[in-house]
């Protein structure tokens, strides 16, 4: 009897003990889940790049071509070389900004080989752009595209055998637009790859004096000039977190 009594006693007694143990003991639970950190784009940079390009020039001088809309049409190729200054600025994956760039050309070439004795040749010398920027980010990768304007600086020159040499400057205001690939090799470095278009529109080397002749002799014609242009490039990012929480 006094056997069971103390069973019994003794069950009782862990049973009120039971909660306050239970409440001594840790809890376990699943882990904060903590947002993974992904490079910001947002900030200053400054840049130089390099490459090449080429460019379409198309000369009328209002000769008849049947449905041909020029009567020459010729290509130019050189390097490039520049500098940038630009501002990103970036909300969640989207990145928008503003660029100036200015680079010094080597693009040239002349249409010795279509024409019978005459000569044009072109050599865009320098050309500077005002562009916007937007892109989309993938942490350290950077799609964008550019749009804006665009100022260019042409030598032109035409040789008339025999009469004389006509060279002059073309100073003309274009659009150019274009994109590229960006990637972040550090906090403040970024390596990237662009291609841009220039369109610098039409330009009339009119005749002078009574017979409307250009200065060695020739009847007024009409220039149009596009660029294509692929560079690399490394920007240096100033400001700006190194890294935000990535937004899904």
């Amino acid at each position: 009897m006094k056997r069971i009594l103390f069973t019994t006693v003794s069950l009782g007694v862990l049973g009120l003990m039971s909660p306050a143990l239970a409440a001594d003991l840790p809890t376990y639970g699943k882990a904060p889940v903590v947002a993974p950190l992904e490079y910001n784009w947002s900030g200053v940079y400054v840049g130089v790049f390099g490459g090449g390009g080429w460019g379409n020039h198309n000369i009328n001088n209002g000769t008849p071509t049947g449905f041909a809309p020029y009567l020459f049409t010729y290509d130019t190729s050189g390097a490039v070389a520049g500098g940038e200054v630009g501002y990103n600025y970036q909300t969640g994956r989207y990145l928008f900004g503003v660029e100036a760039t200015g680079f010094w050309s080597g693009i040239k070439g002349n249409d010795a080989s279509q024409q019978l004795g005459l000569i044009d040749a072109d050599n865009l010398r320098d050309a500077f752009t005002l562009v916007a920027r937007g892109g989309i980010t993938v942490d350290r990768l950077l799609l964008f595209f550019t749009g804006g304007w665009a100022y260019g600086n042409t030598l032109h020159t035409n040789t008339n055998p025999g009469v004389g040499v006509d060279q002059f400057s073309i100073l003309r205001s274009g659009l150019t637009a274009g994109g590229g690939i960006a990637y972040a090799l550090s906090d403040n470095v970024i390596g990237k790859f662009e291609y841009r278009y220039f369109d610098f529109g039409a330009y009339n080397r009119p005749g002078v004096g009574l017979a409307a002749l250009t200065p060695n002799g020739l009847a007024p014609y009409t220039i149009n000039s596009t660029y294509s242009i692929v560079t690399v490039g490394i920007d240096f990012k100033f400001g700006g977190p190194a890294a935000v929480v990535a937004k899904y």
